[in-house]
């Protein structure tokens, strides 16, 4: 079981132009939207990644405006956030053990992070609800992919409630809100 303490939330590639390609993106942004406000409600360190901002736009309004001020964005061009220098160093630097994912596309970047994030000794939760591919073949795969390699495939609401614990945590009421 993960706990706040030792935990880690990264958003990959929830940009403008990636989340206007989705054909779901309501349920999908929402679900990332209670992630990323949990996060900062209970003090969790966020990580956001940008793909090519430059042509696929920048992280949508919808989470940047939930993060902390101090929330890393790093910009990368590898599929893999983790062959990004800047994401790995910042990742290793909060010296958390678990890490909760989500994001854009599934089969392509949460995939291939995920992957070098379990190389490196994580232990990476998927949020699933939270994570879309533009091809539900796609997405179907690469959460099979994730899983196979070790990856527990869980999804927001079930995370949030694995992190509180108790509904005699301080947080509970707020994030209780979050999902009401």
């Amino acid at each position: 079981m993960i706990d706040i303490e030792n935990t880690l939330f990264v958003l990959i590639d929830i940009q403008e132009r990636l989340v206007a390609m989705l054909n779901k993106q309501e349920p999908i942004m929402k679900a990332t939207s209670r992630l990323a406000s949990a996060a900062a409600i209970m003090n969790i360190p966020t990580v956001l990644t940008e793909q090519y901002p430059q042509g696929l736009g920048g992280t949508i309004f919808d989470i940047k405006s939930v993060v902390t001020e101090d929330t890393p964005i790093i910009e990368k061009t590898s599929f893999s956030a983790m062959q990004t220098p800047e994401f790995a160093e910042v990742i290793k630097s909060y010296g958390k053990k678990n890490i909760v994912i989500g994001g854009i596309e599934t089969h392509i970047c949460v995939y291939q992070t995920v992957m070098d994030l379990i190389s490196e000794g994580f232990n990476v939760v998927v949020a699933k609800d939270a994570c879309a591919s533009r091809s539900s073949d796609c997405f179907k795969n690469g959460i099979q992919l994730m899983k196979d390699a070790g990856a527990t495939i869980s999804n927001v609401e079930t995370i949030l409630f694995e992190l509180l614990k108790s509904s005699k945590n301080p947080y509970f009421k707020a994030v209780q809100a979050l999902i009401k």
